[in-house]
């Protein structure tokens, strides 16, 4: 499938079967040039290009405010995750966000609109030409038109709730046949569009295999489909809902976890046992398919530099949660975590000794830091790699980077825009998701054994490798490295019975909550589960309080959950609906 996103929706789609203008009277009837012919498109290899097409628009087309699928502007950077990074003055409407001061007028908020309604466009008028072409001379295969329909319907669903994470009430936008007299502009945002959303994944669960079509690792199955409407109803609290479609996806889905934690996040191990949706990218020569995360989330200076930003640095909130108790258990409640040496206000030349506080070891493969070898790439200098450390702290993130034995691999320019998959959906989203209904059923047992899956996947994980000998002067080829060793005190083990984090619920919740928090760190969904857990404004303002003299932007900001929870609707879209669509009371 990454082979043909760009070559299909592009070349067909908008023109490689167009007419051409001759000098004859033929040109009266002839499609007009510049647009994909309505004719070509009536046509089984038409409404395919177009399925296509709309697969392609999960990218999306912004890498800040619109950032589909990454999430990162808005789970990560507007939550105790991570900073917005880069300097003070770069991409000063991103500062409005993470102080969650963001106004109507923000371009950020117009761009995942419009990311977002681009792609429910391109999923409705591949079901339109579906439509069409079912009453010509030469249909799509019935089977196949139900499966084309079944995809598309999943999409047009995914990129409503990708508009729905955002905006508290949107327009459901549907074909015009399903709209019946109601024309799409007059579509209200009379609600957050769920019951909808889950009549269109019901759809794609009836009606795709259980295998992906052709075998083409970028489309959707019955279990993708599945996969997103139990997360539609975990944001929803509708946990019962949730369970029956994630035990499925458990029992019959066939997946599971990779061995290492890493093959979730490198280039060479994609769409693997684990990966149940995943964004599929790629690089030529002369183009690139990338997720929007990539290129402006890398360092900017420094050996790993690909010509980066520097946005999106970690915490020290959240590089502190990774900390492990001498038995390698978590550390559950934030009060009770010892403060952990950082490098900030530290120069590359300057003595500093890392800390040797047992960490768990999925944080040096998402968290950059001074000391630890990035990605193979070299020793991590801190501040010489930092675009900006008073601005973003002493850290970058990881997730988005390519590894140096994967440059090859990204054919397009220095590898700003790298080929690197997202994986969107995996089974530990499953696993943990499950977790959470567990705990709430009372079944603490099953809950922990849930959680351990993922604790001991990580704790059989090959760590990052490299403990760095010298303190000072790490720019220097003369540092010393013995790659035989950890490159920290890694110590992590999973729960043992008769643990008191799963004596209780209240207990349980945590552990679950801090294991999600910990496996997806920098990902797609802090913000997010924050919200949806009912905890957003306490962990929030926490975060706020803890790190301000860490990361002083933040002095004087504060969330109230009330106001805070969702972003405005672009005032330019209401001005353009009047009397349609109604800015969120808060606004």
């Amino acid at each position: 499938m990454k082979r043909i996103f760009k070559l299909l929706s592009i070349a067909v789609l908008f023109g490689s079967l167009l007419m051409i203008y001759s000098c004859s009277e033929e040109f009266l009837t002839k499609e007009p040039p510049g647009v994909a012919a309505g004719t070509v498109m009536e046509t089984p290899e038409g409404v395919e290009a177009l399925l296509v097409g709309t697969y392609e628009r999960l990218q999306g087309s912004d890498m800040f405010g619109g950032a589909l699928t990454s999430e990162w502007t808005y789970s990560g950077g507007c939550s105790d995750d991570c900073y917005k990074g880069t300097s003070a003055g770069d991409q000063s409407n991103f500062n409005l966000l993470e102080r969650y001061e963001a106004l109507p007028n923000n371009p950020y908020l117009r761009a995942r609109w419009r990311d977002a309604y681009d792609g429910v466009a391109r999923a409705n008028v591949t079901l339109d030409y579906l439509a069409k072409t079912q009453a010509t001379a030469t249909p799509v295969a019935a089977d196949r038109a139900v499966g084309i329909e079944a995809e598309a319907k999943f999409l047009r669903a995914y990129f409503h709730f990708e508009a729905n994470k955002i905006f508290e009430k949107i327009p459901y936008i549907k074909t015009q046949a399903e709209l019946g007299e109601t024309l799409p502009e007059e579509v209200v945002n009379e609600d957050p569009g769920w019951d909808d959303m889950e009549a269109d994944l019901q759809f794609a669960i009836d009606n795709l295999p259980t295998t992906k079509y052709n075998g083409e690792v970028g489309r959707v199955s019955k279990f993708t489909a599945e996969a997103l409407k139990a997360q539609v109803h975990m944001y929803q609290n509708e946990l019962a809902s949730a369970k029956p479609l994630l035990d499925d996806i458990m029992t019959n889905g066939g997946f599971s976890l990779v061995p290492e934690y890493t093959y979730n996040y490198d280039m060479t191990h994609e769409n693997n046992s684990e990966s149940i949706f995943e964004l599929q990218c790629s690089t030529t020569a002369t183009s690139a398919s990338n997720a929007m995360g990539s290129g402006c989330n890398f360092h900017q200076t420094g050996a790993a530099s690909c010509g980066g930003w520097g946005f999106y640095q970690p915490s020290q909130n959240l590089f502190e949660a990774f900390q492990t108790t001498p038995a390698g258990l978590p550390v559950l409640d934030v009060e009770d975590r010892d403060a952990l040496a950082n490098d900030m206000g530290v120069g590359s030349g300057d003595d500093f000794t890392p800390t040797d506080h047992p960490l768990d070891p999925r944080v040096d493969f998402v968290v950059a830091r001074r000391g630890v070898d990035f990605l193979g790439w070299g020793i991590h200098p801190g501040n010489a790699w930092i675009r900006e450390q008073g601005n973003g702290g002493p850290y970058m993130t990881k997730i988005f980077m390519h590894r140096k034995d994967e440059q090859a691999l990204n054919l397009n320019g220095s590898g700003f825009s790298n080929g690197k998959n997202y994986r969107i959906i995996r089974y530990a989203n499953i696993l943990l998701w499950r977790a959470e209904i567990a705990v709430e059923d009372n079944e603490l047992e099953l809950a922990m054994d849930l959680v351990n899956q993922i604790r001991n996947r990580a704790k059989t994980s090959t760590p990052v490798m490299g403990l760095c000998l010298s303190t000072k002067n790490l720019t220097s080829s003369a540092t010393v490295v013995d790659y035989t060793q950890p490159a920290a005190n890694y110590v992590i083990e999973p729960y043992p019975d008769g643990d008191p984090a799963f004596a209780s619920q209240e207990e349980a919740r945590k552990a679950v909550r801090h294991e999600i928090r910990l496996e997806f760190a920098t990902g797609n969904h802090r913000f997010f589960d924050l919200r949806r857990w009912g905890i957003i404004s306490d962990v929030l303002n926490a975060y706020i309080d803890g790190d301000v003299t860490f990361r002083t932007f933040l002095t004087g900001a504060s969330f109230n959950a009330e106001e805070d929870d969702y972003w405005p609707l672009p005032q330019d879209q209401i001005d353009l609906q009047k009397g349609v669509l109604v800015q969120d009371e808060s606004y």
